[in-house]
């Protein structure tokens, strides 16, 4: 399901395979016991970047496991929270290099990095919500009003499902860069994460000063309980 591995002090988290990478409990779970390892393994000055293979970053969440069990869903969405808390939480920089489409709740994922690399010659980020006849979460919106720069963008993404490219993206200061190709993506992320690296800042102290920044997402992150489910 997904990689860890580690160059100098950057972590680079992997979701593996060619499939769409569609968030369900298993594969969620796989990535927060990934990211509990960076935590544990962490040195003062290190970066986390998450890439995937294949076509997708991640296409959302797994509706086929899903099915027609609300249960199901509201497990996913949990999770998913939950996730995203860890993420806003770690002590230190993060980076997603999309290197392929990233729709719904696989945006979100991608959004809950402190920089998003995306690859400019394939892929896309895409609030699919309203073509499909879902319900947008409330705090997905409140997630994507502070990544998005531009009201009339986060209206157009959340209520129009725009779907991005990555120079569209840099337009409306939602992707840091953009590169050609899967490889170029990811070793432009390595080559950011080592200069943040170099900082060497205080884990705990950037982690503070994100929750600063977003305050308002983890409210809303936190409205209903985010747990170890």
């Amino acid at each position: 399901m997904c990689t860890l591995e580690k160059q100098g002090n950057v972590f680079i988290l992997t979701l593996t395979g060619d499939g769409e990478h569609r968030l369900n409990p298993s594969l969620i779970d796989a990535i927060r016991a990934a990211l509990d390892r960076v935590r544990a393994e962490a040195a003062v000055g290190s970066a986390l970047i998450t890439t995937a293979q294949g076509k997708f970053f991640s296409n959302g969440y797994d509706l086929a496991w899903a099915g027609s069990d609300p249960a199901r869903s509201q497990l996913m969405d949990s999770k998913l929270k939950s996730l995203v808390f860890d993420l806003f939480n770690l002590p230190m920089p993060t980076i997603a290099a999309i290197t392929g489409h990233a729709s719904a709740a696989g945006f979100i994922l991608g959004m809950s990095h402190d920089y998003v690399l995306m690859r400019k010659d394939r892929g896309f980020l895409y609030m699919s919500e309203i073509d499909i006849g879902l319900k947008i979460p409330a705090w997905y919106v409140t997630l994507v009003k502070n990544k998005v720069k531009s009201p009339v963008a986060w209206r157009d993404v959340v209520m129009r499902g725009t779907k991005l490219t990555a120079d569209v993206a840099i337009e409306h200061g939602i992707v840091h860069s953009a590169y050609v190709g899967a490889a170029e993506t990811v070793k432009e992320a390595v080559k950011l994460g080592e200069e943040l690296v170099a900082r060497k800042w205080d884990g705990e102290v950037y982690a503070h000063s994100r929750r600063l920044v977003f305050s308002n997402v983890l409210v809303a992150l936190t409205k209903e309980s985010v747990s170890r489910l």
